[in-house]
């Protein structure tokens, strides 16, 4: 144990794109099960969530300099990891001294890159799940012989990188604690739902398919691991009352993978009736597999689901290792509507034999699919994929925060990347205009405003203003001429 009370702030990078910040603020849930390792260390913990807040490097700088922290500790997916590293380099110009501490998917597999480029800014990765190994770095923190014994940890000493084999993955995933009490839930919106507070719950950990494309897969080794029901729907009331939180995001990658499980977890939330909304993901295939208990998806509270249809043509879905049919995709999109819930899908463009053919083709079957939202995206080789291998050859940007899936990276064979652009604005363009008066004449009150609100959203987001921009469209304006505004 650390011989004095020592600080850690856990900081979200300052980064934005525009795509998951259009439907709410997120809670930063994986950032408090580590604050909570911390406080079980002995060391004090602070949460600073500068993406929700929306600070830059100038605020966190002031930030660091209010406090006296000895380590400053983030995560980064692959777009985020720039961001990430700049909140470093600030902390260590701020305090010199500070110990600097990064974790997520991108640096537990290119670690090697960021100790070649970023050394000066980061003294540590953790690579895989962190959280007992982040209690054991902390914990033996005082003593660096055996702070560089923890699982998992990566760090570079006199010029030689040392790459400490993790611990198996913690099974028994409910005894991890959570420290909600660090987070400010006012800042904490749904905007598709008024009056919302939004939370966020983890019931599993996890997927074993193999989607060529997927981080996830990769990161949790194509393992799964689910919760114990009681233990969630506990932790959902408690969260209920204690904060007011009335609308939460299941963070799941695969939550549905367990049918009883599943199951089981839905009739607790219907009997604790919390009068609570739920966003999930899921499997299309899972949708159909469970038709004949629908209906408690609904009244568990459940209202939106995303399904990853991915592609419109069997050769694309198999190309991804996405083991699921186009007919499959079509009827999960189906059920969802009518069963009373909000759809959503993604649909991605870009691949190198990709044409002006194949995108018109893949956006009337999209039409044909008929989710209530859809995305059209830029197909994005995470540099650790299986697929980065496939198209390497084909990647013209290299710049990683611009892999967020709205920014072309992959060059066709026959097309350029700006007419990509071009295309994946269209179909939204497209996509979109019918949508909005089918959603205006939807019957259903609540769904009808869920609908139109979402769209407005989606329609004043900065990335399609921006790329609507080039078509000399303004999609605030055409949004409500379409709606009669």
């Amino acid at each position: 144990m650390a011989t004095k009370k020592c600080r850690i702030v856990f900081v979200t990078p300052a980064y934005h794109c525009g795509v998951v910040e259009v439907a709410g603020s997120w809670p930063p849930l994986g950032m408090l099960y580590l604050a909570a390792q911390a406080e079980r260390a002995g060391w004090d913990a602070e949460v600073y969530d500068v993406m929700t807040l929306r600070h830059d490097l100038k605020d966190i700088r002031t930030h660091f300099q209010s406090g006296n922290y000895d380590i400053v500790a983030t995560t980064a997916i692959t777009p985020t990891y720039q961001a990430a590293r700049d909140l470093l380099a600030v902390a260590k110009e701020v305090n010199p001294s500070c110990t600097t501490l990064v974790g997520g998917v991108h640096p537990t597999f290119c670690f090697r890159e960021i100790f070649d480029q970023d050394a000066d800014a980061i003294d540590y990765i953790i690579a895989g799940e962190g959280e007992l190994a982040l209690y054991e770095f902390l914990k033996n923190f005082d003593v660096i012989t055996r702070r560089h014994q923890t699982p998992g940890l990566i760090f570079s000493e006199e010029d030689d990188l040392s790459i400490n084999i993790a611990k198996p993955f913690n099974e028994e995933l409910d005894d991890l604690p959570v420290a909600w009490h660090l987070l400010d839930w006012s800042i904490y919106q749904y905007y598709s739902i008024p009056n919302s507070r939004l939370g966020a719950i983890s019931t599993s950990r996890g997927c074993n398919y193999a989607c060529t494309f997927c981080s996830q897969q990769k990161f949790w080794n194509k393992t799964w691991r689910g919760r114990q029901p009681e233990r969630v729907v506990s932790e959902i009331t408690y969260l209920k009352h204690k904060y007011s939180i009335n609308v939460f995001l299941f963070t799941d990658e695969y939550p549905t993978y367990d049918q009883a499980r599943w199951e089981k977890l839905l009739d607790l939330i219907i009997e604790a009736d919390l009068g609570i909304y739920i966003l999930i993901e899921t499997r299309v295939e899972d949708i159909i597999r469970d038709e004949a208990f629908l209906t408690k998806y609904r009244k568990a509270g459940i209202v939106h689901v995303y399904v990853g249809a991915e592609a419109t043509d069997q050769a694309t879905l198999e190309k991804l290792n996405k083991e699921i049919t186009v007919s499959q995709s079509r009827r999960a999109i189906k059920l969802i509507a009518d069963y009373r819930m909000i759809s959503e899908t993604s649909f991605v463009l870009g691949f190198p034999d990709e044409t002006k053919e194949s995108i018109e083709k893949t956006f009337e079957m999209a039409k044909e699919f008929d989710p209530d939202f859809a995305h059209f995206l830029a197909i994005t080789p995470w540099p650790y994929s299986d697929f980065y291998q496939e198209v390497k050859n084909s990647i013209e940007v290299h710049d990683y925060a611009q892999y967020n899936l709205i920014e072309p990276i992959i060059k066709p064979d026959n097309m350029t990347l700006d007419q990509i652009d071009l295309a994946i604005v269209n179909c939204y363009r497209k996509f979109y205009m019918p949508k909005m008066l089918d959603f205006k004449k939807q019957k259903d009150p609540f769904i009808r405003e869920y609908l139109l609100t979402a769209t407005k959203l989606i329609m004043k987001s900065s990335f399609l203003i921006k790329k609507f921009a080039r078509l000399g469209i303004n999609p605030v304006a055409m949004m409500n001429k379409i709606l009669g505004r």
